[in-house]
């Protein structure tokens, strides 16, 4: 419902406070003061727009450092806006991850009107806002182009009744994450302050900005305390279980007790008896090796062969040869008959190492050996049948392999049967002082050295993320206790203490360079405006052009200059016409390239 002009007088902010539980200012317009009223001496004639901009901005401040869920303080900034803002309709909106509204809201906000606000967004402009960073003006909706007719719909603009527009960005890390939106009937009194309360509403957009990103922070918080204090609570009542009770699962060379761990042996203990295919997904450095050793040890096959091969070690080539054999004279070299791993492993287990990067045409082959337990040896025509267990095991994300056909999915379904998710280090923390202590000692067993590690020393492990999990702990202490002068190791001598871990910067340059640093792209209004003291953006009329596509001094798709729309098009190519794929080419956010496609009117290809 439009905001009638409220008359000086009218009604005092006690008054207001009962309308509904909200506070409404009761702040006068510049052209609601009638002429019996003239302006008080001394002040300027900006004077009173100027206070009632500061007290409304203080009135929202308080709004938003009240402790209250963040649908309803955007819901009550929208409320307030109202008693000193013309407008008919606000809306706050806040995208997610995927670029879609996730929060939307207006006044009189409760839990489940997000729809009925969403459908009252132009989508058009909004994406414009998104795109370009820059807030929208736009004095007549129906003259201008970025609205489309279903935006003008949304917005009820018609020729018997013109509508005013203006949208602002809501910045969080120069990112943008949403929107502030306001419509209002036009009127001659409201086109003279369009521009001003598009500043303030940029100003306001601001402190929504920073409030958001607060409310995000505890949130991240809070979900990162709870998961602890559930990990912290499984481990209390695993200690609290009586101990005949608690299953004693051993394996050569794998040591801890921590709850993600003894799961991990159960279901070892539990696979063993079958002849089912495993695969061992988890990161590289959690001991993959280790457990399907563990898990052959624990079968019925434990008396026969466990064969291992590392299929990223060697070429496609040699990599046949080494598993299905081959007859004298087959090639080059070869002077004699050999088998492969699958012979030698009959009746036993044969491990198979970073399967996820054997070529595609060497998958078609371990596939039918897979299948039928058959194969015939490089050079020769005879066909040889073995019985053997297959336990594969990759770093790889096999799905995404799958999806973008560098995995065959038939392979991926023969050997993904059993699929076992092995821990990192850092779910399993209670296990790094054991670890550590068994790396020590055999550090001094092999060197001749007696040293021990102090309480201060297991508190820096503790404290360590390890990316590379169990292998990078061994590492960290090999290193250290070559480089220790004393007789025992304290903190002091680890080198992340003096800022000189090698593996720490490593594992801080590769997420640095992962992380996506969104531009804003400008844009040049089509008319200007004075911007005032407060403002920290200029206003974009509609219409205005994408100046570029990318961030300055980025190589985009070839050293060459080319048009904005060509930029595009050779990104969307080099990238397979797989929009998420070019937007990080050029530098943009995924709604950003949408937008840049719909404005150069480019046909996406579909393959």
């Amino acid at each position: 419902m439009q905001n009638e002009a409220r008359q000086p007088g009218q009604g005092t902010r006690e008054d207001d406070q009962d309308n509904g539980g909200r506070l409404m200012l009761d702040i006068p317009f510049s052209h609601e003061r009638s002429a019996s009223q003239p302006e008080p001496e001394g002040k300027p004639p900006g004077e009173p727009l100027r206070e009632s901009a500061l007290t409304g901005i203080f009135e929202i401040s308080k709004i938003l450092a009240a402790p209250c869920r963040l649908e309803v303080t955007l819901a009550n900034v929208v409320g307030l806006l109202q008693s000193f803002v013309q407008m008919r309709h606000g809306i706050v909106s806040l995208f997610g991850e995927d670029g879609m509204p996730d929060i939307t809201v207006g006044a009189g906000w409760n839990e489940g009107s997000d729809e009925r606000y969403r459908m009252r967004l132009p989508r058009n402009a909004i994406d414009q806002i998104i795109a370009t960073d820059r807030p929208l003006v736009a004095e007549n909706v129906a003259a201008e182009p970025v609205f489309s007719a279903a935006d003008r719909e949304v917005l009820g603009a018609s020729d018997n009744m013109p509508v005013s527009f203006i949208g602002v960005p809501i910045r969080i890390d120069r990112k943008v994450e949403g929107t502030l939106t306001v419509d209002r009937i036009r009127d001659d009194r409201s086109s003279l302050r369009l521009e001003y309360d598009a500043r303030l509403l940029a100003m306001i957009a601001n402190l929504v900005g920073q409030t958001v990103k607060l409310h995000r922070l505890f949130a991240c918080d809070r979900e990162r305390l709870m998961a602890e204090k559930d990990r912290l609570q499984k481990e209390v009542l695993e200690l609290r279980q009586p101990s005949r009770e608690r299953k004693k699962l051993h394996a050569h060379g794998i040591i801890g007790d921590s709850p993600a761990l003894r799961g991990l042996l159960e279901k070892i203990a539990v696979v063993a008896r079958s002849n089912s295919t495993v695969l061992l997904r988890g990161e590289s450095g959690t001991g993959k090796e280790l457990v399907a050793k563990a898990i052959h040890e624990s079968s019925s096959r434990a008396k026969r062969p466990f064969v291992k091969l590392n299929c990223a070690a060697l070429p496609e080539t040699v990599l046949e040869s080494e598993l299905f054999g081959h007859e004298k004279g087959a090639f080059t070299g070869a002077f004699s008959s050999r088998k492969g791993r699958f012979e030698l492993a009959d009746k036993g287990t044969l491990f198979l190492d970073e399967i996820g990067e054997i070529s595609a045409p060497f998958q078609a082959k371990l596939l039918r050996v897979l299948q039928e337990q058959e194969f015939e040896r490089v050079g020769s025509n005879q066909t040889i049948k073995v019985d053997v267990r297959v336990i594969a095991a990759t770093n790889k994300n096999l799905e995404e392999a799958v999806a973008r056909s560098e995995f065959r999915a038939d392979l991926y379904y023969r050997i993904s049967v059993v699929p076992l998710l092995l821990p990192p280090l850092r779910e399993r923390r209670s296990d790094i002082p054991p670890l550590a202590r068994e790396f020590l000692r055999n550090f001094n067993n092999e060197n001749g050295r007696t040293l021990t590690l102090e309480p201060s020393a297991i508190d820096v492990l503790m404290n360590c993320g390890f990316p590379g999990n169990v292998r990078e702990l061994e590492n960290c202490i090999e290193r250290t206790a070559t480089l220790c002068a004393g007789s025992s190791i304290v903190r002091s001598d680890f080198a992340c203490c003096h800022g000189q871990c090698l593996s720490a910067m490593l594992w801080k340059s590769t997420s640095d360079e992962r992380k996506e640093q969104p531009v804003p792209m400008p844009a040049v209004p089509a008319k200007p405006i004075i911007p005032l003291a407060e403002a920290s953006q200029p206003v974009q009329s509609v219409g205005d052009e994408l100046a570029s596509l990318g961030p300055p001094g980025t190589v985009l798709v070839s050293g060459a200059k080319m048009a904005d729309r060509e930029r595009v098009v050779a990104a969307m190519e080099k990238s397979g016409w797989v929009q998420a794929k070019a937007a990080r080419l050029l530098g943009l956010t995924p709604r950003q390239i949408g937008y840049a496609l719909r404005k150069y009117g480019i046909e996406i290809k579909r393959f």
